[in-house]
């Protein structure tokens, strides 16, 4: 289980169109006319409306969650997400998230001009206003998070949709507008999540892997298969899923090879999170590099905690990584919620997830 120290998340979604197809799309575009269909959705275009003519339609969207858990910014284990009691050291080192660890980023992202999207439980915000208030009031935006960092997979549904409506009026509160997006502390999403922000409007979710680097419509998993019981006769539970039905949620998707917690958060009683930080960058581009390679457009969310990533090694790694991808042509760096609204206008393409009879 991760730690549940104070933390934020930080994820990085870019969407890329490489140059050579883009001049490509340009001469077909040429040749359709200004009343073409073709003209509508082609990255040009995009670029157009974005006033960007040459950085051709890329879309990076960080996100920093900040909640309560082992990966979001919460105090470790007032809430740890599963019920059991936390100590006053994993406290503190939360607090450091929440402060050293955020400020740090904050000024990182002001360096690169990036504006995040932040999943932040509303206890944080509740307690930490001040802090929470430098991140909104440097453009960021903030999504749900739960409200202590609580684990939708062991709450009952109506538990799950108390801490969805008060954690909704939490932050609307707090921002002056309606949260557009929901993360899952530490990815538990249960089978009432996805049926239960249909319910309250959430525009997008970041808690499923059906893919790694395109959006999608998740599916509604409420009904999807059955659970291998081993009281019962195999008969009983020897069947295939049931077809998936696409929900009206955007899927920014979860990743565990784009986070920092596993391989440099250390956990007493293993030697996990102890990695280089070369090894790391190592392993983050060369996802980017196949992305980059195979797709005409893709996301990639990459998920990082202040008191992880605010270290100053891990400073160090993703001002490298940024500065890495910069390099590349169609690079642009956007929120969760304007890539989710870009995708359901048609802006990006993304995936259909299929399965199921």
């Amino acid at each position: 289980m991760r730690d549940a120290a104070y933390t934020a998340r930080q994820l990085w979604i870019m969407h890329i169109s490489r140059f050579i197809r883009a001049r490509f799309r340009l001469w077909k575009i040429h040749d359709a006319g200004a009343g073409s269909p073709f003209l509508a959705s082609s990255p040009i275009q995009q670029l157009m409306r974005h006033g960007q003519l040459l950085r051709l339609c890329l879309r990076h969207c960080t996100e920093l969650r900040y909640g309560k858990e082992a990966g979001a910014c919460r105090i470790r284990k007032i809430n740890t997400g599963d019920g059991t009691p936390q100590n006053p050291t994993n406290v503190s080192r939360g607090i450091y998230g929440a402060t050293v660890g955020i400020d740090r980023l904050l000024k990182l992202w002001e360096k690169y001009n990036i504006r995040a999207t932040w999943f932040t439980p509303a206890h944080t915000i509740e307690s930490f206003p001040k802090q929470m208030a430098k991140v909104r009031d440097a453009g960021h935006e903030i999504g749900l998070h739960g409200y202590t960092h609580e684990y939708p997979s062991g709450l009952s549904a109506q538990q799950q949709y108390d801490v969805l409506e008060k954690s909704i009026d939490v932050l609307t509160r707090f921002t002056g507008s309606r949260p557009l997006g929901y993360t899952a502390p530490a990815w538990l999403a249960s089978k009432e999540l996805i049926p239960q922000l249909e319910h309250f409007g959430i525009l997008y979710d970041h808690s499923f892997m059906h893919h790694d680097v395109q959006p999608y419509y998740v599916p509604d998993s409420s009904h999807t298969w059955i659970e291998t019981d081993h009281a019962k006769e195999a008969s009983h539970w020897m069947l295939p899923m049931t077809k998936l039905r696409p929900s009206q949620v955007v899927e920014i998707p979860a990743n565990w090879h784009l986070d920092d917690w596993p391989p440099l958060q250390p956990k007493l009683g293993s030697a996990s999170g102890y990695v280089d930080t070369a090894v790391v960058e190592k392993l983050w581009k060369e996802q980017f590099d196949f992305a980059y390679r195979e797709y005409d457009s893709f996301i990639f969310p990459i998920s990082i905690h202040p008191q992880v990533s605010g270290k100053p090694q891990v400073i160090l790694m993703h001002e490298r990584l940024i500065e890495y991808i910069n390099k590349h042509e169609g690079v642009e760096w956007m929120t969760f919620g304007q890539m989710a609204n870009e995708f359901r206008e048609g802006a990006i393409a993304g995936v259909d997830i299929e399965g199921g009879v």
